[in-house]
């Protein structure tokens, strides 16, 4: 979607989703009583939407709007229970979220990296984990647009973007996690029947058994190649839910596969092609699971903000002394400069210019590492109230962690800016 304004944006989802208009303007005004109060003076720094175009500035708004009433009330509860609200979760498919980077001809949005960096930060504001399942949802019906026929386009994509159909992506496998060329997973061709059929496993998959497809990372002979797996097909199963520390709203489960048979059909592209279909969609995910940081940091900003305000200690406000202005001087630093730090490297990404590979990944590191700070300083402000479930901070703290290590880990991110540096 490549419109001027706001109306055109609401014309182009009426035609690409079951959303009216009247829904949309409606979830634009909703209610933010379940919003953090925040003083209006000072916050005026770390507006996200400064810098921002009129209609950058509504998808935010309307982002951040669903966060606050949608995703935020409930997330406690879906973290505490291990819960993931499928029914919520369809709700991002009437906005046109299911499909953002989708080409309209199958009803996608197709927004581009810098409006959905701006969207990401909005809705993490209010649950991480179900954001982040969001992006991985994005990221794997870009790579059908992007890779898949016209056929498989038309097949799968209009379910994906509607949120009918929920999709996972499966790259990592038990010994390979930074070396992802060397998966093990295999899918051999059987000429008989014109199918291939995988074995190995998955791990640290998001959505697991829970997702109606498994877009699937492959070794075919010498080479890696991409197939499209349904959750019914036989010889497909899954391991246990993940205990994990964050992100406990989203299932994480092995997936297995033992003589499981597709249609070589379900391949995407040419056999050879999937490592790089994978690493295609890296550069973007690398943006949007540094953006769930940031939305993840200014909550906590504001949350951290309004404490020091009213909290009192000495016959003052805490907010009064010189070691909480230096503080949340910092982190407001940490948060503008992360901002700043995607948005141009998502503009980078679409215009396709040779240094977006790196800045995306200089981004994501910037970004999940200050992101984490944020959270974990706005925890100290509160002091024990921060380590209480009813204060939210600490399940931010817990929900940002993992961003440092998927998608790449930091580490990672550092050797390949400094391989970019160094290169004659």
């Amino acid at each position: 979607c490549q419109t001027a304004t706001i109306s055109h944006f609401v014309i182009m989802l009426r035609k690409t989703a079951t959303f009216t208009c009247t829904k949309l303007f409606s979830a634009r005004k909703l209610s933010t009583a379940t919003a953090p109060k925040v003083s209006a003076k000072g916050m005026e720094i770390i507006d996200p939407t400064i810098g921002l175009s009129e209609e950058k500035t509504e998808f935010y708004n309307l982002a951040r709007s669903f966060a606050d009433t949608e995703l935020r009330p409930n997330a406690a509860k879906w973290d505490r229970e291990a819960e993931f609200p499928v029914d919520t979760f369809r709700k991002f498919g009437e906005l046109g979220f299911g499909g953002i980077f989708v080409k309209e001809d199958v009803g996608g949005t197709a927004l581009s990296r810098a409006d959905a960096v701006s969207i990401v930060e909005g809705l993490a504001t209010g649950c991480v984990g179900t954001t982040a399942m969001l992006t991985i949802h994005n990221m794997c019906a870009s790579t059908i647009d992007k890779f898949g026929s016209d056929e498989q386009r038309n097949k799968w994509l209009p379910d994906i973007i509607s949120m009918n159909k929920l999709i996972s992506f499966c790259l990592t496998e038990p010994g390979s996690g930074s070396d992802a060329a060397s998966l093990s997973t295999k899918a051999v061709y059987d000429a008989a029947t014109d199918e291939y059929v995988l074995n190995g496993s998955k791990v640290f998959i998001s959505g697991a058994g829970l997702s109606d497809w498994y877009l699937v990372m492959c070794r075919t002979g010498e080479t890696i190649s991409t197939v499209l797996v349904p959750k019914e097909t036989k010889g497909l199963s899954f391991g246990g839910k993940e205990d994990k520390m964050g992100w406990n709203v989203q299932p994480t489960r092995q997936v297995n596969f033992e003589d499981v048979r597709v249609p070589a059909s379900n391949r995407l592209a040419q056999e050879g092609e999937g490592f790089k279909i994978a690493m295609s969609g890296l550069d973007g995910g690398r943006l949007n699971i540094g953006s769930c940081s940031l939305g993840a940091a200014q909550a906590c900003f504001e949350i951290a903000l309004n404490y020091v305000k009213e909290r009192k200690q000495f016959k003052k406000s805490i907010a009064d002394f010189q070691a909480t202005q230096f503080k949340l001087a910092d982190m407001a630093g940490k948060i503008m400069s992360s901002r700043l730090m995607l948005r141009q490297a998502a503009e980078l990404l679409d215009q396709g210019h040779p240094a977006a590979s790196a800045q995306c990944a200089l981004a994501k590191k910037m970004a999940t590492d200050q992101g984490f700070e944020v959270c974990n300083d706005a925890l100290q402000m509160l002091g024990g109230y921060g380590y209480l479930k009813d204060y939210e901070i600490e399940r931010y703290v817990r929900d940002c962690r993992v961003h440092q290590i998927l998608e790449g880990t930091n580490e990672i991110m550092r050797h390949i800016i400094g391989k970019a540096l160094v290169s004659k």
